[in-house]
């Protein structure tokens, strides 16, 4: 049963999906799916964060359904409404085996997405570079906030100036298991500081904060233990559609030397976007800007889909060629 709570936040809170199902991954583990939009729509797919839900897509989902997409969102394991796993079974590629068994429940054989992970969610992706069911699937990427290796000792949420020191307490944020209370402006301000630009406003803190806290925390702490370890940045050469990399230039989680070494890396890079002030949370930071990008990839690389639509009436059949400000 899902832990998270409607609370209020207008744009923040779930839309309802025109379906709900069940994927089943390779070990038999099921993951809660969303479908919204019309099935004629050409299809985007997202993947959350670390200790985030589905809810977490929310304004990024309603301006794509709005656009004429139809988005495919699922929970990872022990996330919103996806069933906690045996501690071995947290993985990369679990990740992998969750992202291809949740491709293979929506699309059809041999039909194209946009893929977008945002933080563990792009991580997937990148542990899904030597999949064929990826390639088969994958018209293009967004890759929003992450990053491949190195994530402890590149984190600067605790800027201490030794690299040692920093991965020994950026090892401790990640598997911490302390329960983290009830939401208060205390631990909204942590929140901020850790995960959010300083222009985020009192409705984003609240509705990361109300995502976060949901989190369990065993599920937390057998996450965290494997973003420590992680090492997906070798199977980059293997992503060979085209991809995006989106960052905030205040990303203490994820700093923007990941984004650059990712870039750097892509056999078929689609863009670079570093987004000024905003920090690891960009979906819910900027989330125009995170779908517009998404709505350039689809434009360029996903045959049906139409350029998007700027508020002036203007259309534009990609951006992702442009570093944004």
């Amino acid at each position: 049963m899902s832990r998270l709570t409607k609370g209020t936040g207008g744009r923040y809170v779930a839309p309802l999906p025109a379906r709900e199902l069940t994927a089943h991954s390779a070990d038999g583990a099921r993951l809660h799916v969303e479908v919204h939009g019309a099935e004629k729509d050409p299809a985007i797919v997202l993947s959350h964060g670390w200790t985030c839900a589905t809810t977490f897509w929310a304004p990024v989902t309603r301006d794509l359904v709005e656009a004429g997409y139809r988005v495919i969102l699922y929970d990872q394991r022990g996330h919103g409404r996806t069933p906690a796993a045996r501690p071995e079974a947290y993985t990369p590629a679990t990740l992998s085996d969750d992202l291809v068994a949740v491709l293979g429940e929506t699309l059809e054989p041999g039909e194209q997405a946009v893929l977008g992970g945002h933080s563990m969610g792009g991580m997937t992706l990148m542990a899904a570079a030597d999949r064929p069911e990826l390639h088969e699937h994958a018209a293009a990427l967004l890759l929003c906030s992450t990053g491949g290796r190195n994530l402890a000792q590149e984190s600067t949420v605790f800027p201490f100036r030794s690299a040692g020191v920093r991965r020994r307490t950026h090892r401790l944020l990640l598997t911490a298991k302390a329960p983290l209370g009830p939401s208060t402006p205390l631990t909204r301000r942590a929140l901020k500081y850790a995960t959010m630009g300083r222009r985020s406003d009192a409705a984003q803190v609240e509705a990361c904060a109300r995502l976060v806290h949901a989190c369990p925390v065993k599920v937390r702490g057998a996450w965290g233990r494997v973003l420590t370890q992680l090492d997906v940045f070798a199977k980059l050469p293997g992503l060979t559609v085209p991809t995006a990399v989106l960052v905030g230039t205040a990303d203490r989680m994820t700093p923007t030397v990941h984004a650059r070494e990712l870039a750097d890396a892509l056999p078929q890079p689609a863009g670079f976007h570093a987004l000024e002030g905003l920090g690891h949370m960009t979906p819910i930071e900027s989330p125009e800007t995170v779908a517009e990008v998404l709505k350039g990839l689809a434009a360029k690389h996903l045959d049906g889909a139409d350029p998007p639509v700027h508020s002036n009436g203007s259309r534009t059949v990609s951006g992702t060629e442009k570093e944004s400000a």
